[in-house]
């Protein structure tokens, strides 16, 4: 197996705001296994709230080059048991996991859907991300938009915009990235108008001594983002927290999520797979896993204007999964 990867920049079709800041591109690392002339890739992005260096990735990868290369083709599960044991980052474990399956299932000449049995006849529909503005822009966007869902940015807490996009006959999420408080939470969910929003992700900074204040007997479907990093702190989240936002590069990829899939769904809660902003590399990913999931939002290769890589596509918020062997990614 040879293991390659390059960085690339991908230029966004506007600045995407959010209440950590002003993006205007975003870099990401692309990952490739080969084997026999057969190529799997993977992604991860560079996202500074997360600490995330890509110079640093390309430092580890130089050192865990040869040991990757070392390994025989063997299932997906045990090549994720090998990447646990060299202590890697999960963005940098997610690239290389979904690489491999990509990989694995091309030389297998059977699609991720396939490997795993999973039906995906019924997908839920993605929402699209309007960032932060004025309320009358982001109603201005979310009126001439043909997509069905929106998660519109808030960066800080304001009742009169929470009080108009609730009166819109759309379905609409609020994620403020951590920029409400205890305060501000505390009036969300015991006020019904609330109970408009399909969601309201990861209100407040992340940490317990936050999210306490949160009820799930309340108003408000609270949906955790950055509390919600792996399988472990599922338990813990389950009073405060319905719903869970699954991203591959924060639990580890696609051999994590599935197994952290199964287990929300035991304890209750409604789960979500995310995105960052990235290419159809990591959105088709991702997009496998839609058919687990009561919500998505997948529109990260959507936002982005030099997209490399053909897949599973979002078009209109409708998921179109390509059904070709492994996850389907062909680079350009």
């Amino acid at each position: 197996m040879v293991l390659s990867w390059q960085i690339v920049r991908f230029q966004l079709k506007e600045t995407f705001a959010i209440a950590y800041g002003n993006y205007t591109h975003r870099e990401a690392l692309i990952v490739t296994l080969e084997k026999h002339g057969t190529k799997g890739y993977g992604e991860c992005t560079a996202i500074d709230y997360y600490n995330i260096s890509l110079s640093d990735f390309d430092h580890i990868l130089l050192k865990v080059k040869s040991k990757i290369e070392a390994r025989a083709i063997v299932p997906p599960a045990e090549f994720y048991a090998f990447l646990l044991q060299l202590d890697l980052p999960s963005f940098l474990r997610s690239a290389l996991d979904c690489a491999y399956w990509d990989l694995f299932g091309k030389l297998e000449k059977k699609s991720f859907l396939a490997l795993n049995a999973i039906d995906y006849k019924n997908l839920v529909e993605s929402s699209i991300t309007i960032s932060v503005a004025t309320v009358d822009h982001q109603i201005e966007k979310i009126q001439a938009s043909s997509w069905p869902k929106f998660k519109v940015k808030c960066h800080h807490f304001d009742e009169s915009t929470i009080t108009k996009l609730s009166e819109l006959d759309k379905d609409i999420a609020l994620d403020s990235n951590g920029s409400f408080t205890r305060e501000n939470c505390l009036w969300l969910q015991n006020n019904a108008l609330i109970s408009q929003f399909s969601y309201l992700e990861q209100p407040m900074k992340p940490g317990f001594e936050q999210y306490q204040v949160l009820n799930t007997n309340s108003f408000a479907n609270w949906m955790a983002d950055e509390d919600c990093q792996d399988v472990s702190h599922l338990q813990e989240l389950q009073n405060h927290y319905k719903s869970i936002n699954i991203k591959l590069m924060k639990c580890g990829g696609l051999t994590p999520a599935l197994e952290m899939i199964h287990t929300a769904k035991a304890f209750g809660f409604k789960i979500m797979i995310g995105c960052m902003t990235e290419s159809t590399v990591g959105i088709s990913a991702g997009a496998v896993l839609a058919p687990f999931c009561d919500y998505a939002d997948l529109d990260g290769a959507n936002l982005i204007a030099n997209d490399i890589a053909e897949g599973s596509k979002v078009i209109n918020g409708k998921i179109h999964m390509n059904q070709n062997h492994g996850l389907g990614i062909k680079i350009n």
